[in-house]
């Protein structure tokens, strides 16, 4: 038994890899599944520019990071369509220009590698990416608005979700048709859907991204669906971008599977210690740190970036150390926010049994 897993971890090229990298990728894996888990989108695009920092070719690393992203979203899409939170007519239109846009992003990278620009302007794509959209997040959690997924508002009704103005603005104006309904009872272009995903799959495959990130919002503020739809579809689509994308990088030797799996074995544990998470830790409070992991992201990347062209081995290691250390303080504090959480209340159960 063992000697058959050995020899299969060993086909995979598991086992080419050194034991202080897997358990590196194995830990970071666990902190990425948290967050996934506990925001329903997170660290996935940490581990693109983590592996350029460590020295990974560009392609490998992103074909790999969208290897990964493929394989957490199976995971996560299986949950919310138990949930009933998937709308799969707008998931499959939206595949076709999720397609084209990642075969775009892909032919980027390769062309971009082949003149030795590729690592930069992706690191540099990472720094303005990441710092802008922890700058909204912040802000917004610092103004108690929205910014991530309202955990108690799970099981509200569709019809209850108010469209933003911004959508409803669109879906007066473009009414090119075809048009189609979606779940939610909303009415909109299919050309609308196909720029949305064409956008969000040039990202993911320049980036190594699932897209998750920019196409949830863009689903709520630019189509209008509502928020449980936008984030179980957008989990759905990604399966699809993720495994297109993977496959395209793999084809030509871009995806590392002694990368991979110990990432996903780690993620696949802490996605479900996230999930549990939700259920017993207020989302508000820890909006805050996530904000603050992008920006430190976008920071690291930087740093390692710098430390990269002039030859600096300590600025290098600086920025790695960042980006793996944001995504461990903000996992640890869901992890201690909810051990607090629990213990209180096990506390008020042991009063009010008194």
């Amino acid at each position: 038994m063992l000697g058959s897993l050995l020899g299969a971890l060993g086909g995979l090229g598991v086992l080419d890899t050194s034991p202080e990298m897997l358990a590196l990728f194995v830990g970071f894996g666990l902190v990425v599944g948290v967050l996934f888990g506990f925001f329903g989108m997170g660290g996935s695009f940490l581990v693109t520019p983590a592996l350029l920092m460590l020295d990974y070719e560009a392609s490998v690393a992103v074909g790999s990071g969208m290897a990964f992203v493929f394989g957490t979203a199976v995971i996560a899409t299986l949950k919310h369509h138990d949930l009933g939170q998937v709308d799969y007519k707008l998931g499959v239109i939206m595949i076709t220009g999720t397609t084209i846009g990642i075969e775009v992003g892909r032919a980027s990278v390769y062309y971009l590698e082949s003149i030795g620009l590729a690592g930069a302007l992706i690191s540099v794509s990472y720094v303005v990416l990441l710092g802008g959209v922890g700058a909204m997040v912040t802000r917004d959690a610092l103004n108690g608005e929205g910014g991530g997924i309202d955990h108690e508002a799970a099981d509200k009704p569709l019809s209850e979700y108010d469209i933003p103005e911004t959508a409803k603005t669109i879906q007066r104006t473009v009414r090119i048709p075809p048009m189609v309904r979606l779940r939610g009872d909303v009415r909109v272009s299919v050309w609308v859907i196909t720029a949305v995903a064409f956008a969000t799959g040039l990202l993911s495959g320049f980036l190594g991204v699932g897209g998750g990130f920019i196409r949830m919002p863009a689903m709520i503020y630019a189509i209008g669906v509502p928020v449980p739809v936008a984030v179980g579809t957008d989990l759905f689509e990604i399966v699809f971008s993720g495994g297109i994308g993977s496959y395209l990088y793999g084809q030509g030797g871009g995806v590392d599977l002694g990368i991979v799996v110990p990432l996903l074995f780690g993620s696949a544990l802490g996605a479900r210690v996230g999930s549990a998470a939700t259920a017993v830790v207020d989302a508000d409070g820890i909006k805050v740190y996530f904000g603050g992991m992008l920006l430190v992201g976008a920071v690291a990347v930087g740093v390692g970036e710098v430390g990269s062209v002039v030859g600096s081995p300590a600025l290098e290691t600086a920025g790695l150390v960042l980006v793996i250390g944001a995504a461990v303080v903000v996992a640890a504090a869901i992890l201690y926010t909810s051990v607090v959480s629990l213990r209180t209340t096990r506390e008020r159960e042991a009063v009010t049994a008194d």
